[in-house]
């Protein structure tokens, strides 16, 4: 029998498909129109920057999609003098360690934030979950933007100041007692209401009032929150401590929030411990102000929680009688800082906690009368603003029932 022809072969070298060649198929042109709609096809490739506290971004070149990946890290050291225990004690740690993903996906005004915290002081008792922050938001609308999924509840301004700007290594007594730290809900919000170059700012949110990464068989809620601001003098950083910028023009906000949490299964309304059996409904309340001027800042706030009622009891399955208590109390607090170089910083605060005087849970009436007052000062050095900076603080904690507690600390918190 004759050989069979060899396979045809384009005029690069390189042999057609078997089909193609059985077929006839010649296709001389082929890799040259492939080409051209290969090139009318190509989008410009994303960009791809790196900046110092600001992490990774990838955006696309139409602005429709980005990536910013960005780590934070607290090393803390703290050495207590407690003169009712008579003991000293040291704690070094890595107190905090963030993972933050942040961008926005088809749209510049569909954005997105994801939080994760590995840190050891991170964690609530029983709750292994490292889920801070998981939320999409829509800013189409001025007046009316959309957050949905888990986020600090928009309730009183110290708390829902940034977390790596603070002036002090840690919140301040009041606000870790009294705020409303961390939910899963929906909220309705605009920095800038009627389009007043910022001078009205509010936040209505409904949540489950159970906190981050919390459920119950009989759940509470749902949560309200209403907060609402003014600045006179328009839009500025009043979210972040200290005056970095040391602008020559003064800058006030004037905030108030109010919060009502029914049947709450939580001590503390949405975090602390989880009740039994007991449901409390919650209503709190706080006002706040911030000022910045030429270096110097000043931050105040007064804070308020009550319940329906002191305690609830039941009979336990071995007959006893079980009481569980509510949290009521209420605290203010004023610090002031000063910048006296573009990156050195000296701040001072006072707070106190307090009852209102009828009974309510004993482990807050102890913590009161032996730590209710607080006083200390701090020295800050700012090496790229609040991004890269060490800390410095000291706090004498006293109260009516004990001769009080000395606390120094020093931390470097960075961001990557």
């Amino acid at each position: 029998m004759p050989s069979q022809p060899p396979l045809r072969r384009i005029s690069t070298g390189r042999p057609l498909p078997l089909v193609l060649a059985l077929l006839g198929v010649t296709a001389l042109h082929a890799p040259t129109r492939a080409r051209a709609d290969a090139g009318d096809a190509a989008e410009p490739p994303p960009t791809v920057s790196a900046s110092p506290g600001s992490g990774l971004l990838v955006r696309s070149a139409d602005g429709r999609h980005s990536l910013n990946i960005k780590t934070r890290m607290q090393v803390r050291d703290t050495v207590t003098v407690d003169r009712d225990a008579r003991e000293t004690t040291n704690e070094a740690l890595l107190k905090t360690l963030r993972l933050y993903f942040q961008g926005n996906v088809l749209d510049a005004d569909i954005k997105y934030t994801i939080q994760l915290a590995l840190g050891a002081k991170d964690f609530e008792s029983g709750n292994a979950s490292p889920i801070f922050d998981a939320w999409v938001e829509f800013t189409h609308l001025r007046d009316a933007r959309l957050r949905v999924g888990q986020y600090f509840v928009p309730f009183d301004r110290a708390r829902t100041t940034r977390e790596f700007a603070l002036q002090f290594v840690d919140r301040q007594l009041p606000v870790r007692e009294l705020t409303l730290d961390r939910d899963l809900g929906v909220m309705v919000y605009s920095q800038d209401l009627f389009g007043l170059d910022g001078a009205l700012a509010y936040n209505v949110f409904v949540g489950g009032g159970e906190g981050r990464n919390h459920a119950v068989a009989e759940a509470s809620g749902p949560m309200i929150v209403a907060r609402l601001s003014y600045r006179p003098f328009g839009a500025f950083d009043d979210d972040q401590e200290a005056d970095l910028e040391r602008r020559p023009s003064p800058r006030l906000a004037v905030g108030a929030g109010f919060a009502y949490n029914p049947q709450s299964s939580r001590a503390q309304s949405t975090f602390g411990a989880t009740f039994r059996r007991a449901r409390f409904n919650y209503a709190q309340a706080a006002a706040d102000v911030v000022f910045k001027y030429a270096g110097l800042s000043l931050l105040a706030e007064a804070v308020v929680r009550s319940a329906d009622r002191d305690f609830a009891e039941f009979v336990d399955t071995d007959g006893t009688t079980v009481r569980e208590w509510s949290r009521e109390a209420w605290g203010y607090f004023a610090q002031l800082g000063y910048m006296f170089t573009r990156h050195t910083e000296v701040v001072g605060r006072w707070e106190q906690l307090r009852t209102f005087g009828a009974a309510t849970d004993p482990t807050l009436e102890s913590l009161i009368a032996s730590t209710g007052d607080q006083a200390g000062g701090g020295l800050n050095v700012y090496l790229n603003g609040h991004a890269f900076k060490f800390q410095t603080d000291y706090f004498y904690a006293f109260g009516e029932s004990g001769r009080g507690r000395h606390t120094a600390r020093i931390q470097l918190d960075a961001t990557f």
